[in-house]
């Protein structure tokens, strides 16, 4: 596959989207080509069910590859689902030299160090992110590097995750016949394609809500503070629609997006919807009233479960902390009057994500719907990637080059500044890459 193209995978609970994307010469996103298919295999953002998965993986795939007339090799994918959970951990390295200043290798060690933290069984960690830096007790350090220190100590953001579950998906993806370039947690996905930086500085609370599950990730001085994943999501309302009013998934399902509203006061008593009864039964009279009630019963708990966590992170001066408020993205984000519900319970200032911050200015209207908010968010996550590799190539090139007698010499100075961190990320991808090919 070309250099500059990437393909984001997003195996949600309700759909599977493969999108390719590539940048354009305004460093913009341009997305070629959308692959949508019904997802079957998964409950609650885990997969479940590994034959349907790929069946479904490779619907997706088929359809994107025909839209952007290209065959597609690698995919980001994300990940999410009720196992994932996040914590707050500090630790710290003492450095035999003093005298030299911190690079990139003192920050890997420190990094490397929290990936030995004991984890509970089956657990294996996802992502370490730093977040402040604290050199010999001076806190509050964006970036440690050429400083001059002793002890260097770091607040870290982790994120962890069930090793079957990021194993099952690797097993999905490369069953389809795609390799794996990277795994990325979904709600960081998500929060890159539609918060801007302004709003991360500010403090920002980003609720995406999926179909088998609603994901939070706060921000705040531009840095991430809290991940959360919630077990509810567009589903357990088409559920209650579907258990309420007696009727087939299907019309439920179909019932919320035509006629749902998360505020009960907005309709009148004699608004009706007829449905057709099955074989032959009579149809069924719904007011617009009760369903607007049902569902605003259950948006009603999953806010509220969604504000706790809120909560959680920032104790007392939340209000205080988060000056953007919250935004609102996912296929559920799509709900009439939910922007004013979500308003009127947590009493934050409220706006619908859209994920255009880094598309190109002529993307279709269909793609920047809050329902691929995750898929273009893992597409930028792809190119990042890709980025990252290249710079890496042109360095062994460059190192390739010099051969002089101070050959040595030259290679320290240019290996060690442009040597990009690899994210444990990347690690975990070629971890799970070589468990499957063992296991083949």
């Amino acid at each position: 596959m070309e250099h500059n193209l990437a393909v984001g995978l997003d195996i949600g609970t309700t759909k599977i989207v493969a999108m390719i994307g590539r940048k354009n010469e305004y460093g913009k996103v341009e997305i070629l080509g959308i692959g949508k298919s019904k997802s079957l295999g998964v409950h609650r953002g885990v997969v479940n069910n590994i034959t349907q998965t790929i069946q479904s993986i490779q619907q997706a795939v088929q359809e994107a590859e025909a839209a952007a007339d290209m065959k597609i090799d690698e995919v980001t994918v994300g990940i999410a689902g009720q196992h994932i959970r996040s914590l707050q951990h500090s630790d710290y390295i003492t450095r035999s030299n003093s005298e030299t200043v911190i690079d990139v290798d003192d920050i890997d060690r420190l990094i490397n160090q929290v990936h030995k933290l004991v984890m509970l069984p089956g657990e294996e960690i996802i992502h370490v992110l730093p977040q402040e830096y604290k050199i010999d007790g001076q806190a509050e350090i964006k970036e440690p590097i050429g400083m001059y220190g002793g002890r260097l100590e770091a607040n870290f953001h982790v994120v962890v995750g069930q090793v079957s579950s990021i194993r099952n998906i690797g097993r999905c993806v490369q069953s389809s016949g795609l390799g794996l370039e990277g795994i990325t947690l979904e709600p960081l996905a998500s929060a890159n394609a539609v918060l801007s930086q302004e709003e991360k500085e500010a403090g920002v609370a980003l609720i995406d809500i999926g179909g088998g599950t609603t994901d939070l990730a706060i921000f705040r001085d531009g840095i991430i503070r809290h991940t959360a994943v919630i077990p509810f999501g567009g589903n357990v309302i088409t559920e209650d629609i579907k258990e309420g009013c007696s009727i087939i998934e299907k019309q439920a399902e179909l019932l919320k997006i035509k006629f749902g509203s998360a505020w009960p006061g907005e309709n009148k008593d004699n608004e009706i919807v007829s449905i057709p009864g099955l074989r032959g039964r009579e149809p069924k009279e719904i007011t617009l009233k009760n369903l607007s009630k049902i569902i605003h019963a259950r948006v009603v708990e999953i806010i509220e479960q969604v504000y706790v966590e809120i909560k959680n992170y920032g104790h007392e001066e939340q209000k205080k902390k988060l000056i953007a408020g919250i935004v609102l993205t996912g296929g559920g984000a799509q709900l009439k009057h939910l922007k004013q519900l979500v308003e009127y319970i947590t009493g934050m200032d409220t706006r619908i994500g859209y994920p255009n911050e880094h598309l190109a200015g002529d993307s279709d209207d269909d793609i920047t719907s809050p329902l691929f908010a995750t898929a273009v968010g893992l597409v930028l996550d792809g190119l990042k990637r890709q980025e990252r590799k290249k710079i890496e190539q042109q360095e062994e090139e460059v190192v390739d080059e010099v051969e002089t007698p101070q050959e040595t010499i030259e290679e320290e100075v240019i290996e060690k500044p442009v040597k990009e961190r690899r994210s444990f990320l990347d690690k975990l991808t070629e971890r799970v890459k070589d468990f499957l090919d063992n296991a083949e």
